[in-house]
């Protein structure tokens, strides 16, 4: 039998990416913990959700996740214009992380990573 996964993405301030590696799992960010599920965005959706909810913030990192071994606790959800987007609907565990990289603010936008298609 043959996955296919997808990367799904997570923007992370700096303190809480260290949460994450210190603890092995995190909440998520306050919008998370209040919302009851962590955010994420497909590729075709971070760039937008940088420029919405992080807009002029530094200090940030991007996690990639592969959505398959999320399994049952990821649902796809209708939210901007009714777009699905995915939601976690569990804490963040450190070994969700394929990989995570800075995410730099240069000239006032968000900066990501190359070749992910975003």
């Amino acid at each position: 039998m043959h996955f296919t996964f997808m990367t799904v993405f997570k923007i992370l301030q700096a303190h809480e990416w260290a949460t994450l590696r210190a603890e092995g799992r995190i909440e998520g960010a306050p919008i998370d913990v209040t919302d009851g599920y962590v955010h994420l965005s497909t590729a075709g959706q971070v760039a937008e959700t940088a420029a919405r909810h992080f807009a002029g913030q530094d200090d940030l990192f991007l996690l990639g996740l592969d959505d398959a071994p999320l399994g049952d606790a990821l649902k796809w959800e209708p939210s901007r214009g009714g777009a699905l987007f995915p939601h976690l609907y569990r804490e963040l565990r450190l070994s969700d992380v394929q990989w995570a990289q800075p995410l730099p603010l240069i000239d006032g936008v968000h900066r990501f990573p190359a070749g992910l298609g975003i």
